[in-house]
């Protein structure tokens, strides 16, 4: 199963990464199209350097790549991490699909007279 192929620190830094709002749409805009750290930084209202850590913590969880291109940082999203994001979700998604069919089951047994 994908969730066990990962280790507990690749889960937690993903998942860490994914549950800010600025880093989830740092990804969306990269993405979409690779930028600068630069251009990044001009789409939010806080300082060049915040913007700069959280693109390294994208970097750690390998949402992001970072690239130098002469003066620029340029910043492009890993597709192959997202996959592996969904292939995560659905791996967890089917452990609680199998315990509610479990639960199902049980309840649906009729008590024993």
């Amino acid at each position: 199963m994908v969730v066990h192929e990962a280790s507990d620190v690749e889960i937690d830094r993903i998942f860490q990464a994914l549950a800010d709002a600025t880093r989830r749409d740092i990804i969306r805009r990269v993405m979409r199209t690779e930028q600068s750290v630069s251009t990044l930084a001009g789409n939010y209202q806080m300082s060049f350097a915040a913007v700069q850590k959280h693109i390294a913590v994208l970097e750690r969880a390998s949402l992001v790549v970072k690239q130098r291109r002469g003066r620029e940082q340029i910043v492009q999203g890993n597709p192959e991490a997202l996959h592996r994001v969904a292939s995560l979700l659905e791996a967890y998604g089917d452990i609680w699909r199998q315990r509610a069919e479990r639960i199902e089951d049980i309840l649906s047994e009729s008590p024993k007279e």
